[in-house]
């Protein structure tokens, strides 16, 4: 017969008290009630920051701009086809931000995720997407019709600045894959990828984007 000693329960009973640990999770979480256009329109969304990042349910990122008294605007940076009402939205508490890194010779995408195979891009600090820029630069609109050499000049430009101590930055919008690979190829070849950041959202992603 097995004999219970009370003090040896009770201090049993102290030392897990001691190792037990509570932590209290408060999540701001509301529920789509309309979608579609790459906009959605979120219910019970309260304590939310114009231009935080959300996230939802099943993992897709959204950006909330339109902030009204009973329902926030939330523009997707994704597909939106598993976005149904009823679907869980949670705020992050972070404003919409891109990680800023040196080693920023790669082709990326709008939100400075890397698309070229690379792995990913260690960075300690971020910039919001909203905010002044960083230096003093040069734009350059070039508009003709589709086989005009636009595509050219613009790679033409950014082959002659090796040596001048001068960043690139090439955006391909609503491009062709194909078309945005043979430019990268291009400047992989002539060394131009060493001071050229291309940034890259082809024709088959979502418009927001």
């Amino acid at each position: 017969m097995v004999t219970l000693r009370a003090d040896k329960i009770s201090n049993n009973i102290r030392e897990r008290i001691k190792q037990y640990k509570r932590e209290v999770k408060i999540a701001n979480i509301g529920t789509v009630f309309q979608g579609g256009d790459s906009i959605a329109r979120i219910h019970e969304l309260d304590e939310v920051m114009a231009g935080e990042l959300v996230e939802f349910e099943e993992g897709t990122i959204g950006i909330a701009l339109n902030l009204e008294s009973n329902n926030v605007g939330v523009v997707l940076m994704g597909g939106n086809l598993m976005i149904q009402e009823g679907s869980s939205v949670k705020v992050t508490g972070r404003i919409a931000q891109i990680p800023m890194s040196e080693a920023y010779w790669v082709v990326l995408q709008m939100l400075a995720k890397p698309i070229d195979g690379r792995g990913e891009i260690s960075a300690s600090e971020s910039q919001l997407i909203e905010s002044p820029a960083p230096g003093r630069g040069q734009q350059e609109l070039i508009i003709g019709d589709r086989q005009t050499g636009k595509t050219a000049v613009a790679t033409d430009t950014i082959l002659h600045q090796q040596g001048q101590n001068i960043i690139c930055v090439y955006v391909a919008v609503g491009q062709k894959a194909s078309s945005v690979a043979l430019v990268v190829t291009i400047f992989w070849e002539r060394g131009a990828i060493e001071y050229t950041i291309v940034i890259a959202e082809t024709v088959d992603c979502p418009a927001t984007l």
